[in-house]
């Protein structure tokens, strides 16, 4: 879209020039030092520290050159992998900027700060702070902000450092750089020099036309997105919530105990704006930010959507205190962020006239405790499931994912006759020895766990096929419900028909209450 359509938003590029020599930290030796790699059957310079390029040394040239021009150079190997790693960390470091960070190769960053800059009392601000936590990191930046991320982009690694285009300054802003920023092949830069093309403003005052049948469609594109003139959207690592809270702290807290506090007016105004939008959550993100860069997101469920301050508060609360890894606030907390996701319209609920909806809310709050103590995963329930099988009729699921997403009720039962299904099931069942007068017929008397058990009663057969559509479909099975002398029922089955290779077999399913 051309800029009449552009809208007014703000990208902030961090490039780290030197960010596999900066990563080492005080691992990286003193003098002139270089990480190398083989490359075109040559060793060859992929980075250089600040000593080595006041020298003449440059990444791309070989090592046996470079030796020759500074002999006590010294050499590492270069571990891509590593700069990977540490780049990831720092899209959750710089995370506190903005919650739509994406990387931007090589050794880059790209954040979307739109409407954030006034936290940090303004783009100069924000710019400070990110030069500031780079410093803390011990990396050299070079930060640009404009309205296109392609302009942001140039403007860091070609422009001067720390360059903040006003609105609608970008093609003015860009035009002085020079063609190596539309970052071409080294063909088409060389081709562009030679037509006396020197800087962008020299491509940009020629028609499209005779550029784009020289160099292709893609490149009128790509000076058009460089200028300003077209806009293009980054793509965040994750995707922002749709509902954020942020406090940057004037002093950074040193202990945890203040932590609550902050946390309930974080969560009074996610209430705000969740209930201006009429709905709940059903998943909240805290993200603790340290002096640092370390970074630490703890998460909470709920099992239906709410907005409520302190019934979230004494959530985070408990959450916090049953952490496997307690939260260190290190050499202190200077920034907090919470987030609402998962959101559901949330209606209004008469509780008056309707105790079930009271029971269900108690029960509800029983579950987010519980959660919030135990974990997620340690809380569940049985959710009905599409099966024949009686060990596959259910599934265990969370207990704060399954409300209100039950995708086959459990089947009405008549509360007059016996139960057909028993609550206690054996997996896998236990195989019991049978005496039975006919093959067909129902057993009068079998042996369990080295105990025998006559029976008085007995119902069935009810016969279950096997799933014949699997390759191993399992054999065919006569459910018996039996009782013995003293009242204790079970259900048995026979697993195959008589005359089968393997012979048939019993075993015990369950136990009736």
């Amino acid at each position: 879209m051309k800029r009449d359509h552009l809208s007014n938003r703000r990208h902030l590029a961090v490039w780290f020039p030197l960010l596999p020599i900066d990563r080492l930290g005080s691992a990286r030796p003193e003098g002139s030092f270089c990480l190398i790699d083989r490359r075109a059957n040559a060793l060859r310079l992929v980075a250089v520290n600040a000593e080595g390029l006041a020298l003449g040394l440059a990444p791309d040239i070989t090592l046996a050159d470079a030796r020759a021009q500074v002999p006590d150079l010294e050499a590492w190997p270069h571990d891509p992998g590593a700069d990977r790693a540490f780049l990831d960390h720092l899209l959750e470091s710089f995370g506190r900027f903005s919650p739509m960070v994406a990387g931007d190769d090589p050794h880059g960053l790209m954040l979307d700060v739109t409407g954030c800059a006034h936290l940090f009392g303004g783009e100069a601000g924000l710019m400070q702070a990110v030069h500031a936590l780079s410093g803390r990191l011990g990396l050299e930046a070079h930060c640009a902000l404009a309205r296109t991320p392609q302009a942001a982009r140039a403007l860091a690694r070609f422009g001067p450092p720390g360059m903040i285009v006003a609105e609608g300054g970008d093609r003015v802003a860009v035009r002085r750089l020079p063609v190596a920023a539309l970052e071409l092949t080294a063909a088409d830069i060389q081709a562009l020099r030679r037509a006396g093309l020197k800087t962008i403003g020299d491509v940009d005052d020629r028609p499209r036309a005779s550029l784009a049948a020289r160099f292709g469609q893609e490149f009128s594109t790509r000076l058009d997105r460089v200028l300003g003139l077209e806009d293009a959207r980054i793509t965040p690592v994750r995707a922002p919530a749709p509902v954020v809270a942020d406090r940057l702290l004037m002093e950074p807290l040193i202990t945890t105990e203040p932590l609550e506090t902050v946390i309930v007016d974080l969560l009074a105004e996610l209430e705000a704006d969740l209930q201006t939008r009429l709905s709940g959550a059903r998943r909240f993100r805290l993200t603790v930010f340290r002096v640092d860069g370390h970074v630490r997101h703890i998460g909470l469920g709920v099992a239906r959507p709410t907005r409520d301050v302190r019934s979230l508060a004494r959530l985070f609360r408990e959450r916090l205190a049953a952490l496997t890894t307690p939260l260190d606030p290190g050499f202190g907390i200077d920034h907090l962020r919470m987030e609402a996701l998962d959101l559901q319209r949330l209606a209004s609920v008469q509780v008056d006239l309707d105790t079930t909806t009271e029971d269900a809310g108690a029960l509800d709050a029983l579950i987010d405790r519980l959660a919030a103590r135990l974990g997620s995963a340690a809380v569940s329930r049985l959710q009905p499931a599409n099966s024949h099988l009686p060990e596959q009729a259910s599934r265990r699921i969370p207990a704060i994912h399954c409300a209100e997403r039950e995708t086959a009720p459990w089947p009405e039962r008549d509360p007059q006759s016996p139960p057909l299904r028993p609550l206690h099931l054996f997996d896998p069942p236990q195989p019991v020895e049978v005496m039975s007068p006919v093959p067909d017929g129902p057993p009068v008397r079998f042996k369990w766990r080295r105990v025998t058990h006559r029976v008085i009663n007995a119902e069935g057969p009810e016969r279950i096929e096997g799933e014949w559509w699997r390759r191993q479909g399992g054999r065919v099975r006569d459910y018996y419900r039996v009782e013995d002398e003293e009242g204790r029922r079970f259900w048995l089955f026979r697993a195959g028909h008589f005359g089968d290779l393997p012979p048939p077999r019993w075993y015990v399913h369950g136990l009736f209450a």
